[in-house]
């Protein structure tokens, strides 16, 4: 008798969580991926699955670090010396806001 498939299609060989793992997480499973495409003698096949993973996670690392980057950069002392996340204003909101002085 032939048992029926628990996994549906769609969820079918698929790890993809709803949402972005965190830095580290996503940092630890790069290094791991690095670590068995150098240590490991891997069928080209496997390798090229955990190239394109290897991929994902660097973007994720990058936008991660990118957003800590942004929220540093915003930060600003205010006269009671507390830190505080001013608004982010892009080029063209300065250039408008200096031209209508």
């Amino acid at each position: 008798m032939i048992q029926p498939c628990r996994t549906s299609p769609k969820s079918a060989g698929q790890n993809h969580p709803a949402k972005n793992p965190p830095f580290e997480e996503a940092l630890q499973k790069l290094e791991a991926v690095v670590e068995a495409m150098e240590s490991d003698d891997l069928p080209l096949e496997t390798l090229l699955a955990k190239y394109e993973e290897g991929a994902k996670l660097v973007k994720i690392c990058q936008e991660k670090l990118a957003e800590a980057e942004l929220k540093i950069q915003q930060l600003e002392k205010t006269a009671a010396g507390e830190m505080k996340l001013k608004p982010f204003e892009t080029d063209v909101e300065r250039v408008t806001v200096i031209r209508d002085a």
